[in-house]
């Protein structure tokens, strides 16, 4: 947390939270009192209207994220494209956002890079896969501890067991973690404990020879 941050959920008026117990306990220790509701991919929908109308009121109203940032695979963009439609000024507050340490300590190029957050669950997962085994920037993904096995075994024939691989998990945490090798070395690694935390999956790109 910046001070910057800390001092604008101090000032909000609501505060728009994943999971607000999650966030409660950040609140309590920052002593912020700001009233919170639940804002989350279930129900962004239906809650847009109402959030809209309070801001037009003159409301201040923060969107905060259980971690990263808002709006990169988490929801935020909904209501920043409603509120920029609205004439609504947006502000965003720099913080934490995985894919960049992540990134940076992958030790893979990070010149050029192709950010793709999480794959499509199911339609249209193999035929992406394929697309993105023949881009040659360093591509990026995120996963979840239960699924990352699984998504690097559904990997390997696209990309190839020897393309280099880094996951990073659990960022700036008590067991954070970085392990770099070959997608077939990684996914081996993960394979001999149960994979805990949210992952980012930096990936090689493709070689131009």
């Amino acid at each position: 947390m910046t001070y910057r941050a800390v001092e604008v959920l101090l000032q909000a008026d609501l505060i728009l939270a994943e999971d607000t117990r999650t966030s409660g306990k950040l609140m309590k220790h920052y002593e912020i009192t700001a009233p919170m509701q639940s804002h989350h991919m279930h129900n962004e929908h239906s809650t847009l209207d109402s959030i809209i109308s309070q801001l037009k009121q003159g409301k201040q109203i923060a969107l905060i994220s259980d971690a990263g940032t808002p709006a990169i695979s988490d929801p935020g963009y909904l209501l920043v494209r409603e509120a920029i439609a609205n004439q609504i000024e947006t502000e965003c507050l720099p913080g934490a956002t995985a894919f960049v340490p992540a990134l940076v300590q992958s030790g893979l190029p990070n010149d050029r890079f192709i950010f793709e957050g999480f794959l499509p669950p199911k339609k249209g997962r193999q035929t992406r896969l394929e697309q993105l085994s023949q881009e040659t920037r360093t591509i990026i993904l995120y996963e979840s501890p239960h699924k990352v096995v699984k998504t690097l075994g559904q990997c390997i024939p696209f990309f190839g067991a020897d393309r280099q691989v880094s996951f990073s998990r659990e960022l700036s945490k008590l067991h954070e973690e970085t392990f770099r090798g070959t997608m077939q070395e990684v996914k081996e690694h993960l394979e001999k404990k149960t994979p805990k935390g949210e992952f980012v999956v930096c990936i090689a790109g493709k070689s131009k020879k």
